[in-house]
């Protein structure tokens, strides 16, 4: 379980060059846009190719249920957890 979260927490910071950002710092039920880690919709859209290209899920961008699994670590990795299966 631990090990997707930060498998997701390495992706956001790899994919969106977070250089002052490490694992330990995104708490697993901070928000991860606007407040919390502050990210915007530009890192939406390549936060989602990079989980749609890592993990082979798809993402209906314009859809309200993708900004909820998007809302933080906890419910990104319930999302990805659930699209593996």
């Amino acid at each position: 379980m631990a090990d997707l979260k930060i498998e997701l927490k390495q992706l956001i910071i790899d994919t969106l060059d977070l250089e002052d950002i490490e694992i330990n710092d995104i708490q697993d039920d901070e928000a991860l846009f606007i407040d919390g880690l502050g990210l915007d919709s530009i890192d939406a859209l390549e936060l989602g190719l990079a989980i749609k290209k890592t993990y082979n899920v798809k993402i209906d961008a314009n859809s309200e249920e993708t900004k909820q699994h998007f809302s933080s670590i906890n419910a990104l990795y319930a999302f990805v957890k659930q699209a593996k299966a």
